[in-house]
C-alpha cells in the first residue's frame, strides 16, 4: 500500500509533497537516512535548481530563513516527531509516477550532488550562500526568523554560480589543449 505523506496541521502543498516523497523514496532505496534537518535543504536545493535549469517553481510553497538554514513550515511540522532522528516511512516506487519527467530528473541529479552529505554540512553550506544571508540582514545567528527567502536572488545567485562554474571547466579545458 502507498503511503503519502499526510500534510501537517500546517500544511504543504501537493507539489511540495511529491518533492519531499521523492527524496523520502531516494533516501530509502539507497539506504541513505534522512533527517528533517537535511529534507530541509534537499527541496530547497531542488527549487533552486529547478528555478535555473527549468525556469520554475517546483511548489509554491515559502522557504524560509530560519537559524538552520533554508526551511518551509509546513515540511518542517509534518517530520518534526521525528526530531533529529532519520524519517522512517514506507514509499513504493509508484511515487516516481507522481512527477513530470523533468522534475524527477532534477530531484535525482539534485540527490546525487546533496544527498550524499549530512544535514550539518547542508546548513553550513546554506549559511555561506547569499540568499540565505540575504534573508537574515539584521538578524543574529541565533535570532528565529519566518523571511521569506527571495526567489529571485536564489535564482540570480545560482544562475551566478552555475556559470561560474562552466567557465572553470572551459579554463580547464583550454588549459589541457595547450598542454
Amino acid at each position: 500500500m502507498r503511503r503519502k505523506i499526510k500534510n501537517s496541521l500546517y500544511g504543504i502543498s501537493k507539489e511540495l509533497n511529491k518533492v519531499a516523497s521523492y527524496f523520502l523514496y531516494l533516501a530509502s532505496i539507497s539506504n541513505k537516512p534522512i533527517t528533517n534537518k537535511k529534507l530541509q535543504k534537499l527541496v530547497y536545493y531542488a527549487q533552486a535548481w529547478s528555478l535555473v535549469l527549468n525556469n520554475k517553481r517546483l511548489f509554491p510553497d515559502k522557504i524560509e530563513a530560519w537559524i538552520h538554514g533554508p526551511a518551509i513550515r509546513g515540511l518542517y511540522f509534518t517530520f518534526n516527531k521525528f526530531g533529529f532522528k532519520p524519517i522512517e516511512m514506507n514509499l513504493n516506487e509508484d511515487v516516481e509516477n507522481e512527477l513530470a519527467k523533468e522534475d524527477k530528473e532534477l530531484i535525482e541529479e539534485v540527490w546525487r550532488v546533496y544527498g550524499k552529505c549530512d544535514a550539518e554540512y547542508l546548513e553550513f553550506l546554506t549559511h555561506s550562500e547569499l540568499p540565505w544571508q540575504k534573508a537574515r540582514e539584521g538578524l543574529d545567528l541565533a535570532e528565529p526568523s519566518s523571511n521569506e527567502i527571495d526567489l529571485d536572488i536564489m535564482k540570480e545567485y545560482y544562475t551566478k554560480r552555475l556559470e561560474e562554474v562552466k567557465q572553470k571547466r572551459k579554463e580547464r579545458e583550454r588549459e589541457l589543449v595547450n598542454q
